[in-house]
């Protein structure tokens, strides 16, 4: 059995979801709060952290590593290119959106919003939403640039770079923490990805207690 515990808005959980369903594979969806140490799931998983994938017998963890091993068991359709300078281009704007943008945003963003209510362990920081309000403008900036170059973030084709950037900002969007009237470019970029059939199901998250804003599911903003 294919089995994904997630959390739905986990960034890098949202990251395998997309890269599943864009290559027409069917998993069990299992929310998994990390903050509750389930001993279970931490025999399985030490880090504690989601998203964990159970497939072909193997117990896989991190995001990166769950995707790169989806990408080379199934090829089609392609989500990293054949040519190395582009896989490389690839992997490290990935690496910007689950490290730089996460830490510098979502962490900031969401994580006070959000996260801290759902775990109980407090209010959210005002200094840290103001800084996280800041470098989103900066990030958004940087995605303009590469996308007035590029049909897509790192090149030509559609690749896990922009699986890593569209779940990030869909979890920032869900709370309304993404001004898309600030760049054309990225704006035109997210309503052509969250268009795809593999983003429908993540459209259709609904959290306890928070309410998306009218235009979040809203294919054309």
């Amino acid at each position: 059995m294919r089995r994904l515990y997630h959390l739905p808005l986990s960034p890098f959980s949202r990251k395998v979801r997309l890269v599943l369903a864009e290559k027409k594979i069917d998993v069990e969806l299992v929310e998994e709060r990390p903050w509750e140490r389930r001993l279970d799931y931490l025999r399985q998983n030490p880090a504690g952290k989601v998203p964990m994938l159970k497939i072909d017998g193997l117990v896989l963890a991190e995001s990166p590593a769950i995707v790169e091993y989806i990408e080379e068991t199934h090829p089609q359709p392609p989500l990293l290119p054949t040519n190395p300078a582009e896989r490389a281009e690839v992997r490290r704007l990935a690496s910007w959106f689950d490290d730089k943008f996460h830490h510098e945003v979502t962490v900031n963003l969401l994580y006070e919003r959000v996260n801290k209510k759902l775990m109980k362990t407090g209010y959210p920081d005002s200094a840290r939403i103001k800084a996280g309000s800041k470098n989103i403008k900066y990030h958004l900036d940087y995605m303009g640039w590469l996308l007035d170059q590029r049909r897509w973030l790192a090149g030509e084709q559609m690749s896990l770079a922009d699986f890593a950037a569209a779940a990030q900002l869909s979890c920032l969007d869900y709370v309304g923490d993404v001004d898309w009237n600030r760049n054309q470019a990225v704006r035109d970029w997210y309503s052509k990805i969250k268009s795809r059939p593999a983003f429908r199901p993540i459209l259709a998250d609904h959290i306890p207690g928070f309410t998306p804003p009218p235009h979040y599911a809203d294919l054309d903003f």
